[in-house]
């Protein structure tokens, strides 16, 4: 990384939750291609082991760590019907939090912040907290991702067992 503001601009800040909280609405609505239209071609999405969550991805098991390739399967395959641990659909409603743009650059932009997912399916309601950490490529009038980690604050996974649905 080159050059760090420490002071990020209102307007920067604005357009990064804003960016955010667009993610998280097409999540919450499965418009999942949308979703995947955010994503850069060499993109990573990753979701560490609840016990490892600072362990490199490359040297030791994730819950999730896909390339594009994988992500697009990811979601075609959420999308069918056969996907019987997401047919019907997880009801998901995120709220994203305590945005913190931690470096910036003019090719990237390191975005931290909280999450909570609250999940209604058959009957059950659960809740998952963590943080993502992001890398973002400023675009034209928004940004592509190329990396987004989402790192569950659970200590096991346990009573919400597997993880089915986009963190």
């Amino acid at each position: 990384m080159t050059s760090v503001s420490e002071t990020p601009t209102i307007t920067t800040r604005n357009a990064v939750e804003e960016f955010l909280f667009h993610e998280a609405g097409l999540i919450d609505e499965w418009r999942l291609e949308e979703w995947l239209d955010l994503f850069t071609l060499d993109c990573t999405y990753e979701v560490p082991a609840t016990d490892r969550p600072h362990a490199d991805p490359g040297l030791t098991w994730s819950l999730i760590h896909d390339g594009r390739t994988m992500l697009e399967q990811r979601v075609i395959r959420l999308k069918k019907p056969e996907a019987h641990a997401e047919f019907p659909h997880s009801q998901t409603s995120r709220i994203v939090g305590n945005v913190r743009i931690l470096a910036e650059t003019d090719e990237m932009i390191a975005v931290t912040a909280n999450f909570i997912i609250n999940r209604a399916k058959s009957g059950k309601f659960d809740t998952y907290v963590g943080r993502y950490d992001y890398e973002l490529i400023p675009g034209n009038s928004s940004f592509l991702i190329r990396r987004k980690r989402a790192v569950l604050a659970h200590d096991m996974l346990d009573p919400q067992g597997k993880i089915s649905f986009i963190i």
